[in-house]
């Protein structure tokens, strides 16, 4: 089975909010999965069409222009539940922070701190995106999965941590660095 798929993220939607057409699937993909796994509806529509050629979801509905409901099959809740509980994940293949940490090295250290204060500004954004989310999310009802967590909840604590530690690391590289200089 593949690694983390847009087709896996596509399914689980599927399953925690139930049937929506493509375009109400990318609404969700962007307010929740985008912070983890990135994908616009360019790949999202071509997916959806081969998710259902391989009877992962079916087409429930038909609209106006050809607006379609979809809507998870036995076998789309089946390929999901597998990957949940058989696939070990990879951990995070490329990373851009992860290189320019690897290459810092070859900047001179002025250079390299405006790096880090850049990426810091970014890290320091992207922390505050993900708390007013996890705000909005407590504020609000949010459909709980069936271990009775709100669905989203651990990824987003995931993705708050991630980012204090990044933030922390930054702020050790700089102290580094301005040893250094």
């Amino acid at each position: 089975m593949r690694g983390m798929s847009l087709r896996i993220a596509l399914l689980g939607l599927l399953t925690a909010y139930g049937s929506a057409s493509g375009y109400d699937l990318t609404k969700k993909f962007e307010r929740s999965v985008a912070h983890v796994w990135q994908a616009g509806h360019s790949q999202i529509y071509p997916e959806l069409a081969k998710m259902t050629a391989d009877g992962l979801v079916t087409v429930e509905a038909e609209g106006a222009r050809g607006r379609k409901i979809y809507s998870i099959t036995p076998e789309g809740r089946a390929e999901l539940r597998a990957w949940l509980v058989g696939h070990d994940p990879t951990g995070p293949a490329r990373s851009e922070v992860a290189l320019q940490a690897f290459l810092l090295p070859l900047l001179d250290p002025g250079e390299a701190l405006d790096v880090l204060e850049r990426l810091k500004a970014y890290m320091e954004q992207k922390q505050a995106e993900l708390e007013a989310l996890w705000a909005a999310k407590h504020a609000s009802p949010v459909p709980e999965g069936t271990s009775g967590v709100k669905f989203g909840n651990l990824a987003l604590d995931l993705g708050i941590r991630q980012t204090r530690t990044t933030l922390e690391w930054a702020n050790d590289a700089m102290a580094q660095l301005e040893r250094q200089a």
